[in-house]
């Protein structure tokens, strides 16, 4: 996946090829208690968070969920699996980017073991009919970074897959701030029997909010420094909007001065540049999007505007999660990072 975060469209799809292409009975066990005792198996009253009876929730389109018993075999894309894992729920399938070609995990895998999680699809557009029906999905749960649209889940299969659970919830990504979304995932996570009261969940929102007061007193030692979010491909650089992400907006909150481009896209999500344009805005400190899709610091190095930057021939360059894990242990440190980032970055704006 690249940068846009839109409802499904043919330039979405380009874009999101940037930088290059981008037996089922033993899978039924799903939704159990993971080796930390972070949560318990959904649906089963022994445990702390266990549930007996009719299940609801309602998603962030407006759509009730509803079972008779709360779901145990739950399908995700891959970062909202990730996100439900750290809240102490377990996923039987995920689908989306979850493998790099070397094999290591992405990084929006987080902490989920990808060895035993059936991958569904691993790029945009793919998604195996079969194997989704192999694994009997009562929940089918995904992001939404568009309204009402269910990321990466294909439009031209999306009627079948659909039929194949009785339910599916989106939750929303963009167009709000980060804790609110957390919020939801940590909802989300306790209507399927996780204990949002273990030791686990607990020490992860102290540190989430412990990093958060960090970075909010980095940004008000550091007022004026001027920071960039964007990505990188072979043909552009894509300058992000703050106003739509949901941990670009955070940081915005917290105090951090976020450039705003001038120029956003159709699609509404970023401002594309051409790299004879890549100084169009002053920055002193730069957050590159981290995907294996985007363009990296040693990728860039044959890019002559990129190394003429000022923040990057200052050094101050630091990865930027373009999709965070949407959990307090997600997301804690890339707000220490950045408030480290903040805390020794020197103005150098102008040159």
């Amino acid at each position: 996946m690249t940068p846009p975060r839109t409802a499904p469209s043919m330039s979405r799809r380009g874009l999101l090829t940037l930088g290059g292409a981008l037996g089922a009975g033993a899978l039924l066990a799903a939704c159990g208690k993971d080796d930390k005792g972070a949560g318990n198996r959904a649906g089963d009253p022994s445990g702390p968070g266990g549930q007996r009876g009719p299940w609801t929730f309602r998603d962030d389109r407006g759509v009730t969920a509803r079972a008779e018993t709360t779901p145990r075999n739950i399908v995700a894309y891959v970062g909202t699996a990730a996100a439900l894992h750290d809240f102490g729920v377990e996923c039987v399938g995920v689908f989306g980017p979850t493998r790099r070609k070397d094999g290591r995990p992405e990084v929006l895998a987080g902490e989920l073991d990808v060895d035993k999680t059936t991958v569904i699809g691993d790029t945009w557009g793919e998604f195996s009919i079969e194997k989704y029906a192999a694994l009997r999905p009562d929940l089918l749960v995904t992001n939404m970074y568009a309204k009402d649209d269910l990321w990466f889940v294909p439009e031209d299969s999306r009627e079948k897959i659909l039929d194949l659970s009785p339910n599916v919830v989106g939750l929303a990504a963009s167009h709000t701030s980060l804790p609110a979304v957390v919020q939801r995932y940590a909802a989300l996570a306790a209507s399927l029997g996780a204990d949002l009261g273990s030791r686990r969940v607990t020490d992860a929102k102290a540190r989430f909010e412990r990093a958060a007061e960090s970075l909010r007193r980095a940004a008000g030692e550091r007022r004026g420094l001027r920071v960039l979010a964007v990505s990188a491909s072979n043909d552009l650089l894509y300058v992000s909007d703050p106003k739509v992400y949901a941990d670009l907006t955070y940081f915005k909150e917290l105090g951090v001065e976020l450039v705003t481009p001038d120029k956003v896209s159709g699609q509404g999500f970023f401002e594309n540049l051409s790299w004879e344009n890549a100084d169009a805005y002053d920055a002193d400190l730069i957050l590159l999007d981290n995907r294996s899709q985007s363009l990296q610091p040693a990728d860039l190095k044959a890019k002559p505007t990129w190394r003429r930057l000022p923040a990057v021939r200052a050094g101050q360059v630091v990865s930027w999660a373009y999709e965070p894990r949407l959990s307090h242990a997600g997301f804690a440190p890339h707000l220490e990072a950045l408030a480290k980032a903040v805390r020794e970055a020197r103005e150098v704006k102008g040159g």
